[in-house]
């Protein structure tokens, strides 16, 4: 309706009510006279003549669409007694005359307010169950009723919400402010979602004639996306869409129905939907579980579940949509639309963008704004413009797709470089081809066509095997430097669950975190899960048989890099190990490495005096050792306040060898 015919039905309504108000207390002022007159007849007879009847004929025909009281009567059923008691009540607080034929009939021992017993001797189509607390007026809490009196002679009262709605007022119950929040996102939604969208409008549509109507199950992970969504069914459906945390709904049993008879009538009146958010909710609480499943089976109206894992059993219908990000085709035009005109310094780096991060429309519009409140404030912003335009881009998406990921692994800062790692020329190409099949991952499935022809072991999945120290994390970090990536280590043996099926959770909590972003995954301790496989004695076999098996299929479906370390490559099954891509292993560095890791591991800036590298790379260890000997040896030396020395290096590696348990020969050091 338009503003104008708004302003009309509101004046209308309010006609309306107040000449319907006027027939009741035409009836309560009768009944006074029938009292002193000892006439039924004569009360009858004036009611079929009653003025205030005609006036409410003529407001009805003035009506351009239904008033708010006979919409009332529809929803809860009331009978045409219950719908004068609640006028009886309505009239009191709306007409300041009204309180003189009930305070005269009643007589001053029941008090300023009606009741029961004068609603029933007033009017002529009493019945007693109206007084009942399953009946419309007492169940729906239209009016308040004292029970601590006899219900008859207990003082009746209009609830305010109520009151407001008859008078065409909308607002939501003050009982519900702060348990539950509107929902005004009007953002565009994309192709995929607007289809959605239709799905959904059209599946309510063939179904809202029945009397269950379904539970709408919004699965996915961007509750943003979810949300939006249920806006825009909401608006074809003419509804008005409220929020409410699965948290914030009561445990007691007394508690969940008064919440349940608030919403549902808040529902009746305002046509109002609701979202119940439930994809932060603690699925192991069980309690907590039961007492959402038993507000969802209540609840009448259209209800949208919004819940990345839980998957609610009902003894009601349900619809479920998964609810996905855009696709590719959708995030690029996001991208172009949301950048404008910048988009023509990038030339062609957006593709390459979108290859690697798979975000929200949400996360797309806010890095975009973000990028652009920089680059605006760049001063060398005419230099090389597109470049810094690209890195800032590149740095803003991987801010918006660490907060999940943070929460579940350690990310690793990655300042690394090829120079740092030392590896025999066998390992460090492979290490490179493992970067370039990540950086042209986009051409070769998408424009090549790789992806179409088959969806199989498109992730690009690495084992590196070696002793502890000989560059396996390094090796890591080289990678994510390269590529500008984040890294985050995982520790299995963290992860390994010995309750069944949970490590299987913890693992999809990790890939689905890492998935918008295609951090780099380092999956440490890989043989605490990666053993032998076991000959299948019992459920306990079976099912750490299945928990690798998953592994290895989510890093295989994986858009991303994922590394798995061992120390042990002997004890990993060969099955397992032909569904990895690439097998690194890091040699125990021989003489000549270890040379050249001492030549390269103190800084520029720290001071040294006559190391001799050749003595120092006697050292039968690690690299991970020798940085470990280099950095005790430089906190020695400044605490002495002189440049590190031989002397401090011997001093280093003796506890570094003691740390080890491990016994240092005279060939090591003996010519030192």
């Amino acid at each position: 309706m338009s503003t104008k015919m708004i302003k009309n039905w509101q004046e209308a309504n309010q006609r309306y009510l107040m000449a319907a108000v006027r027939v009741v207390q035409e009836e309560l002022t009768l009944q006074r006279a029938s009292l002193d007159n000892h006439s039924e007849k004569d009360k009858s007879k004036q009611l079929e003549s009653s003025t205030a009847k005609k006036e409410l004929k003529q407001a009805a025909k003035n009506l351009p669409a239904q008033a708010a009281l006979d919409t009332l009567t529809t929803i809860f059923g009331l009978s045409s007694f219950e719908r004068k008691v609640l006028l009886m009540c309505a009239g009191m607080e709306l007409d300041s005359n009204f309180a003189t034929p009930v305070c005269s009939t009643q007589g001053d021992s029941i008090g300023f307010l009606p009741s029961f017993s004068l609603a029933i001797a007033a009017f002529q189509d009493a019945h007693w169950n109206a007084l009942s607390p399953n009946a419309p007026l007492r169940y729906w809490r239209l009016i308040e009723v004292n029970t601590n009196q006899i219900i008859t002679k207990s003082p009746l009262r209009i609830d305010e919400r109520v009151l407001h709605y008859l008078t065409g007022i909308q607002h939501l119950d003050e009982r519900l402010v702060g348990v539950v929040e509107p929902f005004f996102d009007k953002s565009e939604l994309v192709p995929s979602h607007k289809e959605l969208v239709n799905c959904i409008v059209q599946e309510y549509s063939s179904i809202s004639g029945n009397s269950i109507i379904p539970v709408i199950r919004l699965s996915g992970s961007e509750v943003i996306e979810k949300s939006s969504l249920a806006v825009n069914v909401c608006t074809q459906l003419k509804l008005n869409l409220y929020t409410l945390s699965g948290d914030a709904i009561p445990n007691s049993i007394k508690e969940i129905t008064e919440l349940l008879r608030l919403w549902n009538r808040e529902s009746a009146l305002g046509a109002c939907a609701l979202f119940l958010d439930c994809d932060k909710i603690d699925t192991t609480d069980l309690s907590r579980l039961q007492s959402i499943t038993s507000f969802c089976e209540k609840i009448r109206g259209v209800i949208f579940i919004s819940s990345r894992q839980w998957n609610p059993q009902l003894r009601r219908p349900r619809i479920i949509f998964d609810v996905h990000k855009p696709t590719t085709t959708e995030q690029l035009m996001l991208w172009n639309k949301s950048l404008n005109e910048q988009t023509v310094n990038l030339d062609g780096q957006l593709e390459k963008l979108v290859s690697q991060f798979n975000l929200s429309v949400h996360t797309i519009r806010q890095a975009s704004a973000e990028a652009l409140e920089r680059y605006s404030k760049n001063e060398n912003k005419e230099e090389e413009s597109s470049e810094k335009l690209e890195d800032m881009l590149w740095s803003t998406c991987c801010a918006h797709t660490r907060p999940r990921l943070d929460d579940l692994a350690q990310r690793i800062p990655s300042l690394a470089t090829w120079d740092d790692l030392i590896l025999p020329e066998l390992q460090r190409t492979t290490l490179r081809e493992i970067a370039k099949h990540v950086r042209q991952q986009s051409k070769v499935y998408g424009e090549w066509g790789f992806a179409a022809k088959s969806s199989r072991g498109l992730g690009i999945s690495a084992l590196f095997t070696g002793e502890s120290g000989t560059g396996k994390t390094m090796a890591s970090e080289v990678i994510a430097n390269e590529l500008h990536l984040d890294l985050y280590r995982i520790d299995l043996s963290q992860v390994v669950n010995k309750y069944i099926g949970e490590t299987e959770k913890n693992l999809k909590r990790i890939f689905d975190a890492a998935e918008e972003g295609g951090a780099i995954l380092l999956f440490d301790e890989a043989d605490a899960l990666f053993g032998k496989r076991s000959e299948v004695k019992d459920s306990h076999d079976r099912y750490a048989n299945i928990e690798v098996s998953y592994l290895l299929q989510r890093m295989e479906d994986y858009r991303g890099l994922a590394i798995l370390t061992t120390n042990m490559k002997s004890a990993l099954d060969k099955a397992f190990l032909r569904r990895i891509r690439f097998i690194v292993q890091f040699p125990f560095p021989d003489a000549i490495h270890r040379a050249e890791m001492w030549r390269r591991i103190f800084p520029e800036n720290t001071p040294t005096e006559n190391l001799e590298v050749k003595k120092l790379a006697r050292l039968n260890i690690t690299g991970g050792n020798i940085r470990n000997i280099a950095l005790n040896a430089a906190f020695i030396a400044a605490d002495k306040e002189e440049s590190v020395r031989m002397s401090h290096i011997s001093l280093a590696a003796r506890s570094e060898y003691a740390k080890l348990e491990k016994p240092m020969s005279t060939i090591e050091t003996g010519s030192w």
